[in-house]
């Protein structure tokens, strides 16, 4: 029903920015909400952005990344994206998309049921 697969991760130095991409396939109806995560070694998954799958396409960012990260997409190649700007070593993890059902601002990983395979982003000082 949905498979999500995401790009564009690297290692990159301070103050870099970076464009992550999750190209989506999705049966209509099966998603309502596309959501990056992101999960540094020794801790726990953490909630990055959401937007939502639906024709205004709403968007919400983590108080963490907001102002430096944001969410968008296009349509027409069904992929959503993660702008990092200004990176810092702190924003090193692995960063997945996932799909969730909810349009309840969904913030946790629990509220997703899709999940790509990540991509790591490496940020050196």
């Amino acid at each position: 029903q949905v498979q999500l697969v995401e790009s564009g991760g690297g290692l990159v130095q301070a103050g870099d920015s970076l464009t992550l991409s999750c190209a989506a396939s999705i049966r209509s109806g099966s998603a309502r909400t596309i959501g990056w995560f992101r999960q540094a070694p020794g801790k726990e998954r953490e909630f990055v952005a959401w937007i939502t799958a639906l024709r205004l396409g709403s968007t919400f960012v983590a108080d963490s990344v907001k102002g430096r990260f944001a969410i968008s997409r296009d349509n027409a190649k069904n992929t959503v994206y993660l702008q990092m700007n200004s990176l810092k070593p702190e924003d090193t993890a692995i960063y997945y998309c996932a799909s969730s059902m909810s349009t309840l601002s969904p913030r946790t990983p629990r509220e997703y049921g899709f999940w790509g395979q990540g991509t790591q982003v490496t940020v050196s000082s």
